[in-house]
């Protein structure tokens, strides 16, 4: 038998509408359930709740990336990176 490397999956990709279809319409009757249990711990003051209901109702908070970065290629010695202890 010859190996194949790469190609499709199975179980692998986006699953099909209907799957998701079926999803939604089994998890339905639990949503007041959800929505209690979210609301219990968010009285509770718990953290995972207040951070999950600001993330939906607001969005993520816009993250900033500091791209300045001073390298030098002209600070190290190659020796020294390559040098052995005897």
């Amino acid at each position: 038998m010859e190996k194949k490397l790469g190609g499709a999956r199975e179980g692998a990709g986006r699953k099909s509408k209907a799957e998701e279809q079926s999803l939604i319409e089994k998890l339905t009757p639990l949503e007041p359930i959800a929505f209690e249990a979210l609301t219990n711990a968010l009285n509770d003051g718990k953290d995972w709740a207040v951070k999950l209901f600001f993330q939906y109702n607001f969005g993520m908070p816009k993250q900033v990336i500091d791209q300045n970065s001073n390298v030098n290629i002209n600070n190290f010695d190659i020796k020294k990176l390559i040098e052995f202890e005897e």
